[in-house]
């Protein structure tokens, strides 16, 4: 027997599940992870924190996480109450709870392609129907073509990642602004990749006074350096926060996962200080991979994609066998490097001079 003999439900048959490659390599570069582990200081104190909980764990933990939303909308600025902020586990589950208050049975999600696959797999996984627009050639987002697309379709919840994921592109707020403007629904902007923009790039979370329907989501997952924490998180109008309150299974956040990331976040001087070390090892990559004669994606990201190949897989394979593992995603053609730290980066271009 297998998946498909089962009772699922059709539009769930012959489908794959999410996920990268989990190869032992001595250098993986394929999840857009923080290189730099915490610090014995914020681990020190994060087993303090632990330790002062550990006798509650018989209690079930603050079904609101009502401080570490504090926390986070002290983090983000811009004016924001802590009950404009939610939480949950990993953006992917914020962006589910988005889709189960919105989506749903008869309703429509788009997003613009290519961008991040998680955004078709949940839209899929709440019985939204998904609505795939596109990218220009050099994958930038046209701001008139995007809202002749929102008004042709008029979709319940607009997708646009700022900066994408996989290509690295960040969107120009006007462009945020004209679709806001279009959408008669919800537009989500994922900036789960925010910290790591160029100076000067705006956050949609500057449009959230003016724009009742928009939601900006962001992770701790990566410029903070606590992907295995799991807390991913949101910025909208208090009534966006009340809606989600209606779909969010009971107590869904850890008494752990909440005292982890406020710690982290009491120690964001620390965490995101590694930032602009990796900001300037993307633009050595994107600059050496261009020296190279490879076609390279602008990023704001912590992470390059770049091409074309005309056979990407024996590229990704000569690249492992060097003992560094990449990630084979993207539009055929492409593949994407994680930025590491130095040494991992010269482990990245000796594997690459192996191949080319």
């Amino acid at each position: 027997m297998n998946v498909d003999d089962l009772p699922i439900r059709d539009d769930l048959k012959g489908r794959k599940p999410y996920g990268a490659p989990q190869i032992d390599v001595p250098v993986r570069l394929n999840t857009n992870e923080n290189p730099y582990p915490p610090s014995k200081a914020l681990v020190d104190d994060l087993a303090e924190a632990v330790r002062r909980h550990a006798s509650e764990l018989n209690r079930y933990p603050d079904r609101d996480a009502v401080e570490l939303r504090a926390d986070l909308a002290g983090y983000l600025g811009h004016g924001l109450a802590p009950e404009q902020v939610w939480a949950a586990n990993g953006s992917n589950e914020v962006l589910q709870q988005i889709l189960q208050a919105f989506g749903g049975h008869g309703r429509t999600a788009m997003g613009f392609e290519p961008s991040y696959s998680m955004h078709p797999i949940i839209t899929t996984g709440t019985n939204t129907e998904w609505i795939a627009g596109a990218r220009e050639e050099d994958f930038a987002l046209d701001a008139d073509k995007a809202v002749a697309a929102v008004e042709e379709h008029r979709p319940d919840i607009v997708f646009l990642t700022s900066p994408n994921n996989p290509t690295g592109t960040a969107l120009p707020l006007e462009t945020i602004r004209r679709v806001l403007e279009a959408a008669d629904g919800m537009v989500v902007v994922d900036e789960a990749y925010a910290e790591f923009a160029r100076s000067g790039t705006a956050s949609a979370l500057s449009l959230l006074p003016e724009y009742p329907r928009l939601i900006v989501t962001r992770t701790m997952s990566k410029a903070f350096a606590m992907a295995g924490t799991r807390l991913g998180y949101l910025a909208a109008h208090r009534a966006v926060v009340e809606a989600l309150l209606l779909v969010r299974l009971p107590y869904h956040l850890s008494t752990l996962t909440q005292t982890a990331a406020r710690v982290a976040l009491a120690h964001r001087a620390e965490l995101l200080g590694t930032v602009d070390e990796l900001r300037a090892e993307r633009d050595a990559t994107v600059e050496w991979l261009r020296a190279k004669g490879l076609t390279v994606a602008d990023s704001d990201a912590n992470f390059v994609l770049f091409g074309r190949f005309a056979d990407r897989r024996r590229i990704w394979e000569g690249v492992l066998a060097g003992g560094v593992l990449i990630r084979e995603v993207g539009p055929p053609g492409w593949l994407r490097v994680s930025i590491g730290t130095g040494e991992e980066m010269t482990a990245f271009r000796a594997a690459m001079e192996g191949v080319l």
